[in-house]
């Protein structure tokens, strides 16, 4: 039922969840080609409406408040929601699609949480295909994308490329993986971390350099490159028995903890938390199997995550196999 008094417009909703992808008033600003001071007023207006300062700034990026957080998820919802409304062509139905899906993916994401995915869909829509694409610092996953060889790319930015669509799939606190009988095990400290022999995976980049290096160049900081290696799934494995540091998510961290002798502890340097996106190009914004894949991603990633105590957003309800999506 309509209200008269209804603040809300589809502008106001959009500009929040870039907001909140991008941290940053001008980066929205450029990604909705607007000007910033109507980033500001839009965010001013959004304060009002929910009564609370939704982001707020702390040096060079805006920290969501912890209602902006639970805002997100819903958010993010009512927008999917909308592009359903909005898409042409056929109805889609996951449970009889023979569609194939094309995710291009980086090895940092541990096993479990394409393994979720895997699993939702072939219990949500049998017929599909998927295909995950290995991601490298010589593969071209922006005309990948442009051409239609992927459907979607997962990964970690520093700042996600501002042509493709954008959305944050989870945060994830940095961590230290060492061996379980490291010297420092029990008191892992900053000198330990300055001065340790450090195993570092080959850049996804050539273009961008990793959230850990960029951290650590600001800071006036750097570390002893011992050992690279060309898969970041190959890095634990070489840590057992020895000094080796691997600094990496806590999501994949845990995973290989669970199943080599290592131990996890809490980086001794205030690292900002590694973004984990899904990008995807505007020409698929509207395709009703593209809107409804994008959908499970979010909430699989979400919920799996969530039982492995990531830091992330209240979890969407997953995806209803079936509800076509309508045309």
């Amino acid at each position: 039922m309509s209200r008269p008094d209804d603040p809300f417009d589809t502008a106001l909703l959009r500009v929040f969840s870039i907001l909140m992808t991008e941290r940053s008033i001008s980066r929205t600003a450029t990604r909705l080609n607007q000007s910033q001071p109507a980033v500001n007023a839009t965010l001013k207006r959004l304060r009002e409406i929910f009564g609370d300062p939704l982001l707020t700034r702390d040096h060079q990026l805006l920290v969501p408040t912890e209602r902006a957080l639970q805002l997100e998820s819903s958010v993010q919802l009512v927008l999917g929601e909308l592009d359903v409304l909005l898409a042409t062509g056929d109805a889609f139905d996951p449970a009889t699609t023979r569609q194939t899906f094309r995710i291009g993916t980086p090895d940092y994401l541990a096993p479990p949480l394409m393994a979720a995915v895997v699993n939702y869909l072939r219990t949500t829509a049998p017929g599909a295909r998927l295909i995950l694409q290995p991601l490298g610092a010589e593969y071209d996953f922006d005309t990948a994308l442009a051409e239609g060889e992927l459907d979607v790319v997962i990964g970690n930015w520093p700042q996600p490329p501002e042509h493709l669509r954008t959305t944050l799939l989870l945060d994830d606190e940095i961590v230290c993986l060492i061996d379980r009988d490291h010297p420092a095990a029990g008191d892992f400290r900053l000198a330990d971390y300055l001065q340790g022999a450090h195993v570092l995976p080959l850049l996804y980049s050539t273009t961008q350099r990793g959230v850990v290096e960029t951290h650590l160049a600001s800071q006036g900081m750097t570390r002893t490159p011992t050992v690279t290696v060309p898969y970041f799934a190959m890095a634990p494995h070489l840590l057992p028995g020895t000094d080796l540091i691997f600094t990496t998510s806590r999501h994949f961290a845990q995973h290989f903890a669970a199943i080599l002798p290592l131990a996890v502890v809490p980086s001794p340097i205030g690292f900002p938390p590694m973004r984990f996106y899904q990008l995807w190009h505007g020409r698929t914004q509207h395709a009703p199997g593209q809107i409804w894949f994008r959908s499970l991603l979010s909430a699989v990633v979400r919920t799996a995550s969530a039982t492995r105590h990531l830091r992330t957003s209240p979890q969407p309800p997953l995806p209803d196999a079936q509800a076509a999506v309508r045309g």
